[in-house]
């Protein structure tokens, strides 16, 4: 089986690259010219296309003789200074790739989208694919930008493609090279800089069983269906009572307002970001969208694709031990 993978020198891609591989599928990957290549060790002959999904049309050929087109990729960012570019990457990106890969008669394809899509609520209730939602719900440039990239390709499913979307709730586990923004909290927390935290909630899942779903998702599913693939629902509080009790460093006892983390996030906007040229550590997008529970529920997806609810403690452990393997932050003498 051929597969042509957007998407795989980022954080979810990597796994999903190797699930494949491990099934004995030939990977055709494609990179940017200024993509990380790290996460791609190990992968032995997987051929890389250099391309970008701003300019779809030059992957044409990549596509040409493939049986799967696995659509990863997104520009994943909560702080932006060119809103458009997202668009263009998100957006029309996922519309032309669509219609490149039917007119190339790629028989299927799975496009990753996000749980970011889904209509949570301010109350911790807990959604699933049903959960009515509108664009006039989606915070920031970058959740806008993925549901109407899931709108193409649900439209494209309309239109007879086998289009099966996966929804991934926030994929935790070792490789996180950037680091994602949720990396970015483990990483904060074990270099001590989480002194306080805000009453918010998130769905972890192991990204492990999030690249397996989309190995299992090319033949199971139904097409233009949306499966989220969620693990553990947990406050933050709770998320850093786990790296506590993994790490032996203390779990903060401040909660900070909203209304004080979003003056925070305001002068961090305005002074690192639009004065420095560096990106902020707590951004007015990030706030606003801690508002709400992302509470889910997989459900679904158990039910249709064989997924596997599984305890986040372990990913969480080996997300720890990759970061501090790695230089992100410093050793510590575990109690756990």
């Amino acid at each position: 089986m051929q597969v042509f993978l957007t998407g795989a020198t980022g954080f979810v891609g990597s796994h999903v690259a190797r699930a494949y591989a491990a099934q004995g599928a030939k990977l055709r990957l494609l990179t940017r010219s200024t993509s990380n290549l790290a996460g791609l060790e190990g992968l032995g002959d997987a051929e890389t296309v250099v391309g970008d999904l701003r300019s779809p049309e030059g992957l044409r050929s990549a596509l040409a003789g493939c049986d799967a087109l696995v659509h990863v990729a997104a520009d994943y960012r909560l702080w932006v200074t060119d809103p458009e570019a997202m668009y263009a990457a998100n957006v029309t990106g996922t519309r032309e790739l669509l219609r490149l890969a039917r007119e190339m008669g790629v028989p299927k394809v799975v496009y990753t989208s996000s749980v970011a899509t889904m209509g949570f609520k301010k109350d911790g209730t807990i959604v699933d694919e049903a959960t009515p939602v509108s664009i006039e719900e989606m915070i920031g440039h970058y959740k806008r930008s993925k549901f109407l990239a899931e709108q193409e390709a649900i439209a494209a499913a309309r239109m007879g493609q086998r289009v099966l979307i996966l929804n991934p709730t926030t994929p935790i586990g070792p490789g996180d090279l950037k680091p994602t923004p949720t990396g970015r909290i483990i990483v904060d927390f074990l270099n001590k800089n989480f002194p306080a935290y805000v009453d918010t909630g998130l769905n972890l899942v192991d990204v492990d069983e999030v690249a397996r779903m989309h190995v299992v998702a090319l033949d199971h599913g139904t097409p233009g269906e949306r499966y989220i693939l969620g693990g553990e629902n947990l406050t933050l509080k709770q998320i850093l009572d786990r790296l506590s009790a993994i790490t032996g460093l203390p779990s903060p006892t401040m909660k900070v307002p909203h209304a004080v983390a979003m003056a925070f996030a305001f002068f961090d906007e305005k002074f690192t970001g639009k004065l420095r040229g560096k990106e902020p550590r707590a951004t007015v997008e990030a706030v606003r969208m801690g508002r709400k529970m992302m509470f889910a529920s997989s459900a679904k997806a158990v039910r249709e694709l064989g997924f596997e609810v599984l305890p986040v403690y372990p990913a969480l452990r080996a997300a720890v031990e990759w970061f501090v393997a790695h230089g992100y932050a410093p050793k510590y003498e575990s109690k756990a």
